[in-house]
């Protein structure tokens, strides 16, 4: 036996924010950082969260515009939940998903059943949304290879779609602006033209435009071949690509070229469900449709840890299963259906349900997106789009004399987003466009200081906005 060793400094407590930030620059590698910037990078130092509000290291108040990452449903600093998990933890923190089942896990996946649209009542749980996604697709290939029919692997997927940053997942992620230099396997995947109404030609209606895309994937299976192509997957709202909201029918209409040639229809979820539109689901309350596989996670357990779901109907659980032959489906990670995740989970969504949040986004959703179409009024603001608790500013830079469009519109980003810092609330910066998607137990008064902040931030760009980006 060894001698005990003391903690060294890294488990001090008396630790200073500038320690920590320096160790950060040093060791960490976060997500999306830049190769040319990774170790100067800023980070804020978050110390702790209550409500919907965040404070840094110096003792300083944001409130929390995206939610964390488009999660944080319920809060922050809810007691309830950290019970829920603790208690989880001192009785089964960890069992083996290949071998065992627990008590959480089987709650949940019929919590998830009940709640899921039409007959999509097998859940398979996995690690967050990128692996959600890599399962649903891996779920089309194993269908097809099932059916003999190898050939049929090709996944439509649409620009500025966001679907995760695993191998298959990043494969049918369609945000072009994203310089890359990571594989994906292009083989996999065809690409239907950006859905974004702000987009369409000057003197084309919404409907037109909404006819043009359902056209477009008509168009692109008959090209490809129906025999070649497994699934189509959706956002019902691109929200990393810019809160996209298709015209109306559209998704209606997809799914019905989709099942007319013999195709799955995916619906990513990640952001959409638990709560950010209403409802539990957003495919069929909101959007009339009850899709093949739908896919889920953030808002699943309101970031309190990390969970991901794979929901697939009992028609394509049905077309997998092999009576006369044992096939295994050998997907899945060691952390599928992890006992603590799933009481939080199911913590999460008793409290969803007792304290009537649904109730509240619906309530409060109208006022939330009037507020939003105000902020039109800037001139430097080209469209404001939003549904639920979900909101954009797209902003439209000068056209710069020198260097280009990008760089003068990821300046009118970065200046906002300053902006909105120094005023306490915290947006979500996508080169042009400020993104937000606040905790979902926000108040009619919270949602004013939200926008009254925003309003004075675009207020403040405008005037000290030269035009010239990029110059």
């Amino acid at each position: 036996m060894t001698d005990y060793i003391a903690p060294d400094h890294v488990y001090s407590n008396e630790l200073s924010s500038a320690d920590l930030i320096d160790w950060d620059r040093t060791h960490q590698v976060h997500p999306w950082a830049a190769m040319d910037a990774w170790r100067g990078y800023d980070h804020m130092m978050v110390e702790h969260g209550k409500g919907i509000y965040l404070w840094d290291s110096s003792g300083k108040r944001f409130l929390d515009g995206p939610g964390g990452m488009w999660c944080v449903q319920i809060g922050y600093g809810r007691e309830d939940m950290a019970e829920a998990i603790a208690k989880q933890v001192i009785s089964l923190p960890f069992a083996s998903p290949w071998t065992t089942t627990t008590n959480p896990a089987a709650r949940l996946s019929k919590k998830l059943a009940e709640l899921a649209p039409g007959d999509l009542n097998n859940v398979f749980f996995t690690t967050g949304g990128s692996t959600a996604v890599d399962t649903a697709i891996r779920t089309v290939h194993f269908l097809n290879n099932r059916l003999g029919k190898p050939e049929k692997k090709i996944v439509i997927a649409r620009e500025k779609g966001y679907h995760g940053s695993t191998y298959l997942a990043s494969t049918v992620t369609g945000k072009e602006r994203d310089k890359s230099r990571f594989d994906v396997e292009s083989r996999l995947v065809r690409f239907l033209p950006d859905i974004n109404p702000y987009q369409r030609p000057e003197g084309m209606t919404t409907a037109d435009w909404g006819d043009q895309k359902v056209a477009d994937l008509e168009k692109m299976i008959e090209d490809v071949g129906p025999d070649k192509i497994g699934a189509f997957i959706a956002e019902p709202i691109l929200c990393s690509g810019g809160v996209i909201i298709p015209p109306d029918g559209y998704h209606k209409r997809t799914l019905e070229i989709c099942h007319k040639y013999d195709l799955l229809y995916i619906s990513d979820e990640v952001v959409t469900a638990f709560g950010r539109l209403g409802h539990w689901f957003s495919s069929e309350a909101v959007f009339g449709i009850v899709p093949d596989i739908i896919t889920c996670a953030k808002g699943l357990t309101s970031g309190y840890l990390p969970l991901g779901a794979c929901i697939i109907s009992d028609k394509v659980m049905s077309a997998i299963s092999s009576p006369e032959e044992e096939v295994l489906f050998s997907t899945g990670f060691t952390y599928s259906a992890h006992p603590v995740c799933c009481a939080a989970a199911l913590k999460n969504i008793e409290i969803m349900e007792t304290e009537g949040v649904l109730e509240n986004v619906r309530s409060l959703s109208p006022y939330f997106q009037s507020r939003l179409q105000k902020l039109s009024k800037f001139d430097i603001v080209g469209d404001v789009r939003g549904q639920g608790l979900l909101g954009c500013i797209e902003g439209t830079p000068a056209s710069p004399q020198n260097g280009s469009v990008l760089a003068a519109e990821r300046r009118l980003g970065a200046m906002l987003d300053d902006a909105c810092e120094k005023m306490g609330l915290l947006v979500r910066p996508l080169i042009n466009m400020a993104v937000f998607s606040p905790p979902l137990i926000i108040t009619k008064d919270q949602i004013d200081e939200m926008f009254d902040i925003l309003e004075k931030a675009l207020e403040q760009v405008t005037n000290s906005y030269n035009g010239g980006a990029g110059s």
